[in-house]
């Protein structure tokens, strides 16, 4: 017998920001980018937003995307957290 469905709380499509952190170093926004464009390649260029932490050895890459369902976002999740560059994914 199947496992019923889990409903989401969440609308979709919807407007989604997706956080990634790790080390700063120059390809991370890249590397953060192309994993998440690979799963939602409508990403447009006023979509990424990065900050670096106080002491600067930390970047977060906020990248928003137009989610299309939930197993869009786990796969973009899994990605990232299989990523050893990154640190923590929100």
């Amino acid at each position: 017998m199947d496992a019923p469905e889990k409903e989401s709380v969440i609308d979709f499509p919807c407007s989604f920001p997706i956080k990634a952190m790790g080390l700063d170093c120059l390809e991370f926004d890249m590397l953060v980018y192309s994993i998440v464009h690979k799963h939602a390649p409508d990403v447009g260029e006023g979509a990424i937003k990065t900050r670096k932490s106080t002491k600067g050895k930390y970047v977060s890459v906020t990248i928003t995307i137009n989610a299309q369902s939930r197993e869009q976002l786990d796969n973009i999740y899994q990605d990232l957290s299989n990523c050893e560059k990154v640190l923590m994914a929100l």
